[in-house]
């Protein structure tokens, strides 16, 4: 069985879908064939003799990645064009982004090609290593703070100097999921003292072991956690509350960031513009949630906003700016789901299985979802 990797064409995306190492994984130890496109994975620090080393195959173009395959893996949502080159009856595994995307995924029924969407990956334990959101959204929460920290005017950490003691930075975290966790952890580790809010009772141990104290644990409650261990929407009375309780710890802060969302739905609006105006000037709010509306009032997607003294900035696919390792991830990810579908050297497609059946979102020429 074949799997073709093709350069990823998207803008800003450097990630590719498959590093060497899992490309190596799944010819040593499933027996499969890995056909790489030249110079897939020179943006992320990947040469195409690193490939060859791990047996897979070169090819000159995006046509012979594309088509001849049994399997295509990508890291972003074809294009018509990339949909026109792959072959009738081949699966595609990538992120499609579910809602969102209605005429490709018609397309991809269309030219019957059966897609996975990487974003539906059921959140059960036997899928853990197969979730590319996860490992993704680790990537985000530690660049957030890097791109915080550097457009922060302060120093993060305490320090004594020559000159006198610094104080360390005051930093907030809304939101606790895996991207809020590594934000966490790498503000920790810079020397800043954290704080984090988030609504699920799970999230709170999961905070103070990280060493950062929780905010507002009165609004902390059982019922906020939806299936799969994300939040919920909330109602009108605790969306006021949770506002509240943000509005009231945010104004001390020197760096905020945000990573609150809700899967299928808008992000929740946590910062308004009303608390904005009570922060310190020279603050910083990174806007995790960007791609999916945002959790500040001010942000605009990709942009860097002054305003009331305070910069809001709304980064757009942070993983592709960590791309060596996002992509060692994302494609560590996709190795273990091709070891749950592949069977004695061929690829099995069971829509009733619970991983297999939830992600499927075309087959036969059927849109599913």
């Amino acid at each position: 069985m074949k799997i073709g990797v093709p350069t990823e064409t998207a803008p800003r995306e450097q990630r590719v879908a498959l590093a060497p190492d899992s490309a190596g994984r799944l010819i040593k130890q499933q027996k499969l064939e890995v056909i790489v496109q030249a110079g897939a994975g020179l943006r992320a620090g990947f040469r195409d003799d690193a490939y060859t080393a791990a047996g897979a195959t070169i090819v000159a173009g995006a046509s012979a990645a594309l088509g001849a395959v049994q399997v295509v893996a990508k890291v972003q949502p074809p294009s018509r064009e990339e949909i026109a080159g792959i072959d009738p009856g081949t699966t595609l595994i990538s992120l499609l982004r579910p809602g969102q995307t209605a005429e490709i995924t018609a397309a991809l029924a269309e030219r019957g090609v059966t897609a996975l969407a990487l974003e539906l990956v059921p959140r059960i334990t036997r899928a853990q290593s197969m979730d590319v959101l996860s490992s993704q959204s680790t990537v985000a929460g530690y660049k957030g703070v890097l791109i915080g920290a550097s457009a922060l005017g302060k120093f993060l950490p305490m320090l004594t100097t020559a000159a006198g003691n610094i104080s360390p930075a005051k930093c907030f975290v809304i939101g606790a999921g895996v991207a809020g966790l590594q934000a966490i952890a790498t503000a920790r580790r810079l020397g800043g003292v954290v704080s984090a809010f988030d609504v699920r009772p799970a999230a709170r141990e999961q905070v103070q072991s990280l060493g950062a104290s929780f905010v507002a644990n009165d609004l902390v409650s059982a019922s906020a956690e939806a299936a799969g261990g994300y939040a919920r929407a909330q109602t009108e009375d605790e969306q006021a509350r949770t506002l509240a309780a943000i509005g009231a710890h945010i104004k001390d802060m020197d760096l905020v960031v945000a990573t609150a969302q809700i899967p299928g739905k808008p992000a929740p609006r946590l910062i308004t513009r009303a608390m904005i105006e009570t922060m310190r000037a020279g603050s910083v709010i990174v806007d995790l949630a960007a791609e999916t509306g945002g959790n500040c009032e001010l942000s605009k997607p990709g942009e860097t906003v002054h305003a009331h003294d305070v910069t809001v900035i709304a980064p757009l696919n942070l993983p592709s700016t960590v791309a060596f390792h996002a992509s060692q991830m994302f494609g560590r990810n996709i190795t273990e789901l091709l070891k749950h579908l592949v069977r004695d050297g061929a690829l099995v497609l069971d829509r009733a299985d619970e991983i297999t059946g939830a992600m499927m979102m075309t087959i036969d020429g059927q849109v599913l979802r």
